[in-house]
């Protein structure tokens, strides 16, 4: 039996819809490659949890291995949304200057998550940075009026909105969940919805295009 069935049931709705989209994704765009592996990890990260929601949670010394590895994963997945968007918004040659602040961003979560402090917490607040980059390169490109610029935000602010809904005290009430499950269905929307905005763009970045599609 389930120790917590409604969690563990929408965690594995989300794994398998983004498991879905992963081959379905454009091979066309600029950092297609890095928009599968985005994806990918996202996939497998959600079937874990649907396995630590289950059954792992109750057995609190694999439980707590099983959510460090699980929202370490989650910063690898923030890793390649931010090199997919340098990419298809800059270009190649622009990518290698975001790779400093990946590096920093997972040494801090790695520091916090080897002495016992991970959690969507702990990632907030490694990859704040991250996750304004990323914003801010859509912003940029949605004034450019690059074809996945308005669609990619309103993703971003999905996926965002259900990370309040788990962080925020109360919030998940609204809609009758437990935060858990409400965090996944919000991430199962705006997954779908990055699915549609990575789809929705074409091949040239606004600058700076590589010689290849990644």
């Amino acid at each position: 039996m389930l120790v917590q069935p409604m969690a563990s049931l929408t965690d594995l709705a989300l794994g398998l819809v983004t498991l879905y989209l992963v081959p379905r994704l454009p091979r066309d765009v600029e950092g297609a490659r890095y928009w599968r592996a985005a994806f990918a990890w996202a996939a497998v990260t959600a079937l874990m949890g649907a396995l630590y929601h289950g059954f792992l949670i109750g057995v609190p010394q694999v439980g707590e291995v099983t959510w460090a590895v699980m929202s370490t994963m989650v910063v690898v997945v923030m890793s390649f949304l931010l090199a997919a968007s340098v990419v298809q918004v800059l270009g190649r040659t622009r990518a290698i200057v975001f790779w400093p602040l990946r590096l920093l961003g997972v040494a801090a979560y790695a520091v916090l998550a080897a002495t016992g402090h991970p959690g969507i917490t702990a990632i907030m607040l490694c990859e704040g940075l991250t996750m304004a980059c990323v914003i801010g390169l859509w912003v940029w490109a949605w004034l450019r009026r690059h074809p996945s610029g308005r669609l990619m935000l309103v993703a971003i602010g999905v996926s965002i909105a259900g990370a309040l809904l788990r962080l925020v005290p109360g919030a998940a009430t609204l809609v009758r969940l437990d935060p858990d499950s409400a965090y996944h269905i919000g991430q199962i929307v705006g997954m779908v919805l990055l699915f549609r905005a990575v789809a929705r763009g074409g091949p040239p970045p606004l600058v700076g295009r590589g010689s290849s599609t990644a």
